[in-house]
């Protein structure tokens, strides 16, 4: 999919949850009225550079992330956009639009590189439509109905989650 045509939401990381004794973290996808949130199971390094660019943690040497932005600022690419565009068989797919001179550039990704990335560059990230329906239909999206001072059903919903509800863990994101 291109993510040009078709209804997109933008998104902001809600939290990242790590568990070790698993080897896995999970990260939310809220929407801009933090009603609806994308949970993404991934591993802990991708988790850990997440929550650092959160966090503006800087690390002694530069990180994956950061020697791939110094690529592409060398070579004056921009990243326009993230997009998280399909959902196919347990496993979530990304795109990273970027500008080079006059052309667009499209990379496939793995969800959690081009959430990383788009930190790291302070590119907007998108989920498609489509995406967040079928997710909600297998029951993977979380609806919040929070009100100011209530429970936040999200990080209740956080604390109970096993990577196996994410399927059977071949085909995940780490």
């Amino acid at each position: 999919m291109s993510g040009d045509s078709q209804a997109m939401h933008r998104m902001k990381i809600g939290m990242v949850v790590f568990d070790q004794s698993k080897g896995a973290a999970v990260i939310t996808l809220v929407d801009d009225s933090g009603k609806r949130a994308l949970p993404l199971l991934i591993g802990v390094p991708e988790a850990l550079a997440i929550f650092r660019e959160l966090n503006r943690y800087s690390s002694p040497r530069p990180m994956v992330y950061d020697l791939f932005k110094t690529v592409l600022d060398g070579l004056q690419v921009n990243v326009e956009r993230v997009v998280i565009d399909t959902f196919k068989d347990d496993t979530f797919y990304a795109n990273i639009f970027m500008h080079v001179d006059q052309a667009q550039v499209v990379a496939d990704a793995r969800p959690s590189d081009a959430i990383a990335l788009a930190l790291k560059v302070q590119a907007p990230i998108y989920v498609m439509d489509e995406v967040l329906e079928n997710a909600e239909a297998m029951g993977l999206t979380i609806q919040s109905t929070q009100q100011e001072g209530s429970p936040d059903e999200l990080q209740d919903w956080l604390r109970d989650v096993k990577p196996e509800d994410f399927g059977d863990g071949e085909d995940a994101d780490i």
